[in-house]
This record gives C-alpha cells, sequence and structure tokens, in this order.
C-alpha cells in the first residue's frame, strides 16, 4: 500500500471521528419558535465544512511529516537561545521602562501585571517540570495556598503585605512536601494523575470548608502593598504615597507600583533558579530529569531531591497566590481551577522545559495574544488555539527546545532537541 492511501486512509479515520464529535455541537442548532417554545434544526453545510476541514488539515500534516528534512536547520529557537544574552537584558530594560512611559493607557499595565504573574508562576513550575523532570498538573493548589495563606493570617491577625508574604510562602512550600512524600516512587502519566488529585483536593477543601475559608462566597478585605508604609488611596491625605509627595492621587500610581511589586518578585524567582541551577542541587535536579536509575547510581539522594524540587517550585507558587490575592482584594475557589494548572503547564512546555526565557517568551504568547485579540470575542479563542497547534507541530519541544549543560569541561555544547527525553523523571 502507498503512503499516500495510507495517508488517506488515517485522515478519513480523524474525519469520522470529528463528525461524530462535531455532530451535536455543529451540525444541530437550538432556536426559539413563535410560540416560545425550542426548536431544534440541523445545518448540514455548517458540519460538513468543518469535517472536510479536519480531513485536508490532517491530509496536510501527514503529507509534511513524511516529506519534511529529517535534520532542521537551526531555527528561531536556536537563534534566540543564542542572542539571549542580548535578548534578556533587552526585555528587561523594556520591563523596567513600560510603565514610566507617557501617556500609557492603565489597561497595558494591568495587562503586563497579569503577564508578570504566570511568568512567575512559570517560573516556579519550571523547577519541577523543566529542571527536575517531574510532571506536575496540580501546581494550582500552591498558587491557592499562598493567597488563602495571606488573606486567614491578613484578617486574623492584622498583619501586612510584606509580612505575610514570607509565610505565604513557607506554608506553600510545606504543602509541597507534603505532595512531595506519597509521590516518591511515581513516574510519568501517574504522577501527574496524583498531582492533578491533589490539586483537585485543594480546591474542594477551601470550597466547603466555609467557616474558614468562605466556601464559594470567597474572602476579601486583604490589605494592599505598602511602599515603606504609604498607602496607595485616592483619598489622599497623611499616610498614603500622594500626600507624602505631594501630588494628586491617580489610579496609575497603585498600578504602576503592582507592576514593580511582581516585577521584583519574578526577578528574584530567576535569581535563585539560575542560582541553584549551579549548586549541587540543581545539578542533582537535572540529572534526575534525565534518569532516575542512573541518578541512584551516582549516590544522589532522589527522595531529598524530589522534595526539594516541589518545595521550591511551591514556595514561589504561594508568593504569586499571596500577590494575587493583594492585587485582587477578593479570592474564591473559581480562581483555582484546573484550567490555571493547565495554563501553567502549556507555558513551561511551549516555551521548552528548563527554559527561563522560553518562559517568558510563552507567557507573552499565551497570555497576551488573547488579551490583544478581545476585538475579535468569539473568534479570538479560535484563532489563538490554532495557533497553538501550528506551533506545537512545527516545534513540539518549545520555542528553545535545546538545552546547554550548567556544569561542563571546557566550552558547554548546547543539547538538540533530538537527544532530549523530558518528563521521565
Amino acid at each position: 500500500m502507498s503512503p499516500f492511501v495510507e495517508d488517506l486512509k488515517d485522515a478519513a479515520s480523524v474525519a469520522f471521528f470529528a463528525f461524530l464529535i462535531f455532530g451535536p455541537f455543529i451540525g444541530l442548532q437550538l432556536g426559539d419558535s413563535m410560540s416560545g417554545n425550542l426548536t431544534l434544526s440541523s445545518r448540514p453545510e455548517a458540519l460538513a465544512l468543518a469535517v472536510g476541514l479536519t480531513f485536508l488539515a490532517r491530509l496536510a500534516l501527514l503529507s509534511w511529516g513524511r516529506h519534511r528534512p529529517a535534520k532542521i536547520a537551526p531555527g528561531l529557537g536556536a537563534k534566540v537561545q543564542k542572542g539571549g544574552k542580548f535578548i534578556a537584558p533587552a526585555l528587561l530594560v523594556f520591563a523596567v521602562l513600560m510603565p514610566l512611559a507617557p501617556g500609557l493607557p492603565n489597561a497595558y499595565i494591568d495587562l503586563g501585571v497579569l503577564i508578570m504573574t504566570y511568568v512567575m508562576l512559570g517560573w516556579g513550575l519550571n523547577i519541577v517540570v523543566g529542571l527536575a523532570g517531574l510532571l506536575d498538573l496540580g501546581y494550582v493548589a500552591f498558587y491557592a495556598v499562598g493567597a488563602y495563606s495571606f488573606a486567614l493570617i491578613s484578617t486574623n491577625f492584622g498583619f501586612g503585605f510584606w509580612e505575610c508574604l514570607p509565610l505565604a510562602g513557607i506554608l506553600a512550600a510545606c504543602w509541597g512536601m507534603f505532595l512531595g512524600f506519597p509521590v516518591l516512587r511515581l513516574r510519568g502519566d501517574y504522577l501527574a494523575i496524583v498531582t492533578l488529585a491533589f490539586g483537585e483536593i485543594i480546591r474542594l477543601v477551601i470550597t466547603n470548608w466555609v467557616s474558614l475559608t468562605g466556601g464559594p462566597n470567597g474572602m476579601l478585605g486583604m490589605p494592599q502593598p505598602t511602599l515603606f508604609g504609604l498607602r496607595f488611596s485616592m483619598a489622599g491625605g497623611p499616610g498614603t504615597f500622594a500626600g507624602f509627595f505631594g501630588i494628586s492621587p491617580t489610579p496609575g500610581q497603585r498600578d504602576a507600583f503592582l507592576y514593580y511589586v511582581i516585577l521584583a518578585l519574578a526577578l528574584l524567582t530567576n535569581w535563585v533558579t539560575l542560582r541553584l541551577r549551579k549548586q549541587p542541587l540543581g545539578r542533582a535536579w537535572e540529572a534526575l530529569r534525565e534518569d532516575e536509575i542512573a541518578c541512584r547510581s551516582l549516590g544522589i539522594n532522589v527522595r531529598n531531591t524530589k522534595l526539594t524540587a516541589f518545595a521550591t517550585g511551591a514556595f514561589f507558587g504561594g508568593f504569586a497566590g499571596c500577590f494575587f490575592a493583594a492585587r485582587q482584594g477578593f479570592i474564591s475557589p473559581d480562581s483555582f481551577t484546573f484550567i490555571e494548572s493547565a495554563t501553567v503547564l502549556a507555558i513551561v512546555v511551549l516555551g521548552g522545559a528548563g527554559s527561563q526565557l522560553g518562559v517568558v517568551l510563552a507567557a507573552c504568547v499565551m497570555i497576551g495574544v488573547p488579551q490583544m485579540l478581545q476585538s475579535l470575542q468569539i473568534y479570538r479563542m479560535l484563532i489563538f488555539g490554532i495557533a497553538l497547534v501550528v506551533i506545537m507541530i512545527v516545534r513540539p519541544r518549545g520555542f528553545i527546545s535545546t538545552r546547554r549543560p550548567t556544569v561542563s569541561l571546557g566550552k558547554a555544547k548546547a543539547i538538540g532537541a533530538a537527544l532530549i527525553s523530558q518528563g521521565k523523571g
């Protein structure tokens, strides 16, 4: 049987399953009759178009997979990694100066805060997934622990944001170690299932423990971050930022301050991660990621290595959760669903597991692009989904798919994507 006939059979089978899936959603449509009753009508043209496009897309994908060269020349990812020493400082300068641009709308500052929050979450999860090779689908649990720790401590003991920030990180790290103990012997898909269950358990606990967390109603009244004790208030007066400097209070002052707070926390996460990668602990994480059996044979304590990876990643997740609660002033279980974990994991994988710069680029694409396409309303998610599928097909290992050893004898050589077996730890 010729390859083209095999491709036709494969594409036809995919089109058949697409017909079964799209039939109830695209082929049928609910409407209102003149009497006020619901009516059910069929849309065979739309269903045929969707199935036909699926058939052609699958056929094109199979054809491209057969005819693409075995060795692909270094593309965008390799160029970005090679120029990382220039790109990273440029991005840092842009991030620092962006809120200072005259006439910049507050909506762009809010978008920057959102992107930096996901960059920080991505760098925290990158420790677990990218460096240690442990597939974690419940990272949102540590995000929630940090947020609710800040809310409970601040409302019950009267602590401010800066006092609660390290406590939220420590409590999230403790929960990270609590998760690590039951999964010490699990790998791959089994590890992912347990971490997913852990994230759902945390969400169900904060939903049903109404007396402590407020349940579905959430919690509010958390204090805002202050600048050396100066509050950001539109009322002005003594004890406020505007009153101390004798200027008129504006909403942009608070937004810019929150932007620089999350920027500083994200840079702290990045600095700690880069420092740990050069330490024996970071090299143990990378050894665990590549081969756990070889890691054991080298005398590395796998138990402690996994626990420290979970605890360190959870620590920075707690930081991000604390900031989220302070910025919003209100938290509820709806903010910590599985889709948040999936989004952060997609940022890590799309950017290239283990790459700090790749996480930044992926966060800008995953978070920034949908926000910029809001004018397209419902079509923006369709465009965004198609773009992600194309990126995953063209660059299945992420934007930056190569790795460079942290420590090497002589000049470090980049490891190609074909030799990387990530997520097997």
